[in-house]
């Protein structure tokens, strides 16, 4: 079994076996600090990493979809209403960590990966 964390939710779940999943080790879980964003390079792909509780994990494009910029685990974490967000640094466009949709600019998306905690280490499905 394994605790997959999917946007808000926490739920033990036995791991399905499919070719398509590649689950990535990207750090300890105790490597973040809460409402902090940390960097990582996984398979080629920059993601931004955001703890909000130990069984709350998001991954989320570190690309800020409105520059191009390379700063998302710099952007500011907050809420909007119940869901967790993420407020690029350079514009503010502010984007649900569980979708990626931006609030401000409907044209706007972040991308998204599934995340969960295997033995102490935070795992991104990529």
């Amino acid at each position: 079994m394994s605790l997959l964390i999917e946007r808000s939710t926490a739920v033990e779940t036995p791991e399905p076996a499919t070719s398509s999943t590649v689950w990535e080790r990207a750090c300890r879980l105790g490597d973040l600090e809460p409402y902090w964003g940390e960097a990582v390079l996984l398979r080629a792909e920059q993601i931004a990493l955001v703890l909000l509780s130990p069984r709350e994990v998001y991954a989320v494009e570190h690309r800020d979809p409105a520059t191009g910029s390379y700063v998302m685990a710099r952007g500011i974490v907050g809420s909007k209403g119940d869901r967790p967000t993420i407020a690029s640094p350079l514009h503010k466009q502010v984007y649900d960590l569980g979708t990626g949709e931006c609030f401000s600019h409907p044209d706007l998306a972040l991308g998204t990966f599934r995340t969960r905690i295997v033995g102490g280490f935070i795992e991104v499905e990529v």
